[in-house]
C-alpha cells in the first residue's frame, strides 16, 4: 500500500462552497426557545450559547444569512 504524505484536506474555501449548495432550513422560534430554557434548566451553557445563536440566525435570517 502506498501511503501519500501529507494527506489530502479539504481548504475552507471548498468547505464553504459546499455548505452553500444546500439550503439548511431552520427550526420554527417557539421550538428553538423551548430547547434554550430546556439547556437553560440542565446548566447545560454550551448548550444554551448554541440555541441561543440559532434562534437568533431564525429570528433575523439577515444577520449573517444571504
Amino acid at each position: 500500500m502506498k501511503k501519500k504524505w501529507p494527506v489530502p484536506r479539504p481548504t475552507e474555501h471548498a468547505a464553504l462552497r459546499a455548505v452553500c449548495r444546500s439550503a439548511r432550513p431552520l427550526p420554527p422560534v417557539p421550538a428553538l426557545m423551548a430547547a434554550l430554557l430546556d439547556a437553560y434548566e440542565r446548566r447545560d451553557l454550551e448548550g444554551a450559547c448554541l440555541t441561543a445563536h440559532r434562534v437568533v440566525r431564525a429570528a433575523a435570517p439577515e444577520v449573517g444569512e444571504t
